[in-house]
Parts: structure tokens; sequence; C-alpha cells
């Protein structure tokens, strides 16, 4: 593209897929690499490969080959390619509607925490630098009725050769095509084009659906009238928390001394997530959906757990110190607490989970009506775990400092995380002794729940968002803890030494609707007992039943 002559648009689209599948690959060709056969045969298969998608760029670049459309298009590809390939190669991330999804509902400051010197020098390098050699490039157009003419000849070559290809090596292609369904999410700029088709299309389906009441019929149960005092209901939503390194879980390292003391508090040891990523996982465990039947576009546009229980009669209050509720908490009351400035907790536009604790006493001791308060946590977001929790807490080093965590031993970045989790384990024990505090005065209960894990290395992957037929473990199994006062357990008719029984059954956030609406008596047709994991446990039921 440097020469001064000018090229034909069929050598600009030629040199311009060869550069898009090496240039912005490398990930997808490491991984080929680790999954076809050994030697001959294997490299066979991957030339096979790399040839069947250069004429398959080569054929659809030739489309879009017209004056005034080639160049803005090709820029596009780069730029956006660029950054693809950039969390590609640097967590191993998979590109998907999820993942668009969720860099539309991401904030300044984890926006913040991805951007680095060598993400710059990818953008420069894979992005700027060939957009500007290309825009300054002469591009010889013929007339419009031979350019078609050329177009035709070009496009057909290609059928027949991705024909030839696919033909000759059919059973290699298939088998990997069919066996390896992620390389399709992994195909830069396949991968971004089909995203956003997937993620506009989200969004126009949810824009089209009208807005849908959900559990109009919800009420408090007769139970209600029975209660001695007010109730004060938290339920933690965690951040990027997995379950294999929580310490009440069984993990060989302490991350969690203080709730290991905390007198009632019950661990579930095997729940899995909704979705990897919050953007999903927040929406489905309020939704009454399950994981199966999920679909963003209706939980966009219908009422959820929170707008059942105020429509009872329980004041509902949504905490937050995170990138938003996503959806679930657009009508109850809603506190933003992630950009106050508290100089002890609070710093560079972002603060530490303890911040979410702040009036919780007063409010306690003020509190006229039953109440569920929500508290959204930054927890483990990642990469720059030791942002998550202040210096003088730390307890496992060395610890990664640089969001380019490919560039840092995995035991750095495994103490970074477990310093997280460390202090998550301080503001739960915190929040429960100020619950246990006022138990006297208040029934108070406390349910933790991550809404996804996190990879810290494993597989190559780093952080979340992994689809999910595709993520491993780390990224799905997630920590769920209770805790209720006696008071709150006698008023609530919640047996749990029955519960401590269930620690080891199966669960996901598909209970956590039905549980909390089971737990807070609320009588509704949408509620399904099968799904309460506090059914079987709760006496006054079985004797109704």
């Amino acid at each position: 593209m440097l020469n001064v002559k000018s090229l034909r648009t069929e050598w600009v689209t030629l040199l311009a897929s060869l550069y898009l599948l090496i240039g912005f690959n490398v990930f997808l060709w490491q991984h080929l690499e680790q999954v076809v056969p050994p030697g001959l045969p294997g490299l066979w298969l991957s030339l096979a490969f790399a040839v069947l998608m250069l004429f398959a760029f080569n054929l659809i670049l030739t489309l879009f080959a017209f004056r005034f459309v080639l160049k803005p298009v090709l820029i596009l590809l780069f730029m956006s390619g660029a950054g693809v390939a950039y969390f590609m190669n640097q967590y191993g991330v998979l590109i998907d509607a999820g993942m668009f999804r969720n860099i539309a509902e991401t904030n300044v400051t984890e926006v913040r925490d991805l951007l680095s010197l060598k993400c710059a020098l990818y953008i420069l390098g894979l992005g700027i630098l060939p957009s500007v050699l290309l825009w300054k490039a002469p591009i010889a157009y013929r007339a419009w009725h031979r350019e078609l003419l050329g177009k035709l000849v070009v496009s057909g070559a290609c059928v027949v050769a991705l024909g030839s290809v696919a033909l000759v090596n059919y059973q290699g292609l298939s088998s990997l095509f069919r066996n390896h369904h992620e390389l399709r999410l992994m195909l830069t700029p396949s991968n971004i084009v089909g995203a956003s088709i997937g993620y506009v299309s989200e969004r126009v389906g949810t824009a089209a659906r009208p807005f849908q009441p959900y559990g109009e019929d919800a009420r408090r149960d007769a139970a209600w009238q029975q209660h001695a005092r007010k109730s004060l209901t938290v339920l933690v939503v965690g951040e990027s928390a997995r379950a294999e390194n929580f310490g009440v879980l069984g993990y060989a390292r302490d991350t969690t001394p203080n709730l290991a003391k905390e007198q009632g508090l019950l661990a579930f040891s095997d729940v899995h997530s909704c979705g990897t990523e919050t953007a999903v996982s927040v929406p489905c465990m309020f939704s009454g959906m399950g994981r199966k039947e999920y679909d963003a576009r209706v939980a966009k546009n219908r009422e959820g757990l929170l707008d059942i229980l105020q429509r009872a009669g329980l004041a509902v209050q949504w905490r937050d110190n995170q990138s938003g509720c996503k959806g679930t908490c657009d009508r109850v009351q809603f506190i933003d607490v992630s950009n106050l400035t508290d100089p002890a907790l609070c710093a560079h536009g972002e603060c530490h989970d303890e911040i979410l604790l702040q009036g919780l006493a007063e409010l306690l001791d003020n509190l006229d009506k039953d109440t569920v308060l929500v508290l959204h946590q930054m927890g483990s977001h990642g990469p720059e775990y030791f942002k998550r929790y202040p210096a003088q807490t730390e307890r496992f080093t060395p610890v990664c400092h640089s969001n380019a965590l490919n560039q840092c031993s995995q035991q750095e970045i495994v103490n970074g995380y477990d310093n997280t989790l460390a202090y998550t384990d301080k503001v739960l024990a915190m929040l429960i002794d100020t619950l246990r505090s006022k138990q006297d005065k208040v029934d108070t209960a406390m349910i933790y729940l991550s809404d996804h894990g996190e990879s810290l290395g494993e597989y190559n992957l780093f952080l979340h968002g992994t689809p999910y037929m595709l993520a491993p473990e780390q990224q799905k199994h997630v920590p769920l803890l209770t805790w209720f006062s006696d008071s709150y357990r006698e008023d609530f008719g919640l047996d749990t030494d029955c519960l401590a029984k269930l620690s080891d059954a199966p669960l996901s956030q598909d209970n956590l609707f039905h549980s909390m609406l089971g737990l807070l008596q609320v009588r509704t047709e949408v509620y399904q007992q099968s799904l309460d994991m506090f059914a079987s446990c709760r006496p006054w039921l079985a004797a109704k039943r």
C-alpha cells in the first residue's frame, strides 16, 4: 500500500485479509495449535483452516470494495480489531454479544482499570498506523461496470477456492468446527461483526417490547401478623468471587478467618451462577426466569424480585458500589456510593466496600418498616485486584500491581485476588456484627451471593465473561452464605439446623428469586416452592402442606 502506483481493489482486499488474519489473530493461532492433532496432520489442518479463512475474508471484503466505502470499512475493522486483539491476547477473553453488553454497561472506573501502555501500543501499532497508511494509499477504481465484473470474478474465484479447500479437508475441518465452537469467537474481525449484530438485535428487541408487570398478586402472608419486630434482610451481591478460593468452603488458604468465627453462618458449597458476567447474572438472578429460560430482552422490560417485594409492602433499597444494577433496581430506591469522597475509604474515583455499611447502624435504630437492603459490592473485580482493598489489609504477598496480568506470575495474581476475598470477609463480618448488635430491636439477616466467579490464569483465561457453555468452573462456581439472627429465625419460622444439612445440595442463582419470596413470606402465583432453598426448613410451611 506504500507504492506510489495505485493498487487495484483486488490487491487491497487480499492484502487487508492477510493483515487481519495474521496481525489480529495471534490468540486464535495459539489456541488452534493446542486443539489440532500433533505433527504434520495438525499442521496441514491449521494451514487449511487459514486458507479457508483468508478466502472467506477476501470474499466478504470484496463486497465492500467500492469507492468511499472500502477505506472506512477497513479502518473500522483495524481500529476495533486492535482493541479486541489486545484483550484477547492479554486476558484470553472471547468476543460475543455478551462481551459487547459488558462494554456498553461498564463504568469509567472499570474502563480505567483495563487501560495500559500496552493497550495504547496495540491501538497505535495494529490500528492507527495501518489506518493512516491505508487512508493515504491511492486505490485505482475502474468504471463501475468493469469494477462490478472484477468483483464477480474475484467472488467466484473465492467461492471455488473455499469449496475446494473445504472438500479436500472436509473430515478434519468439520470435526474441528463441530468440536471447537470457541473458534468462531476467537476469529477477528468476524467475531466483532457477529457480536455487534447480536448485541444490536438484543437492544432492538428490548426496545420493541412493552413493559410487563410481574407478580401483580403479591401480598404478605398472614404469618407477618405474628412478627414481634420490624425486620431488615440484607442481600449482598458479590462481584467476581469464586467459591474455589473461599476459606469457609474448603480453600487451603484461610481467606475468610472472620466469617469462620461467626456463629450461625452457613456456607453452601455447590452453587452455580446464571452467567459469567454481571450484565447477565444480576438481571437473571432477580428475574425469576432461571438460566435456561433467561432472555435479556424480557428481563429488561419486566418487573422482577424487587418490584414484587415492594408491591407486597416491603421497603426496598439498593446501595451500589459498582457499575449499577443492570435494570433490576430501576423502580426502587437507589443509592450510588461508588463516587463518595470519604477520605478513609475512597480515592481516585472509587470506594472500598466498607462504604456500603456506612449509616447501617442508624438505619437499624430508626427502622420503621420491614426492609430489604441490597448491597452491590465492587468485590473482587479485576484486573487490578490490588485496588479492591485497603493497602493496610493486605495479607498475601507478593501481589501483582499491574493490569497486564500475563506479565505477572500466577502466584502474584492469586495473592492479589485472595486479598480481595479476605477484605470481603472483613466487610461481611462487620455487617453481621452490626446486624447482631441490633437483633434485640430488629429481626436481622444476611444472604451473600456472588454474581459470577473469576479466572486467574487457568487454561490461559483471566477475568470472566467467557460464554457459559465454554466457561470453566472457576467462572461459574460461586459462594453463597447466610446468617440469621435468633429473632429472625423465630419470627420467620426458619430451622437453620435443617438448613445446615443442605449445605452441600446443588443450588444455583435460579433459587434466589423463589427463596427470597418464600423466606419473606410473600404469596404470589409466580413463586415456585420447588426452587425455594428454605422451603423444607420452614416448619410452618410444612404444617400447611
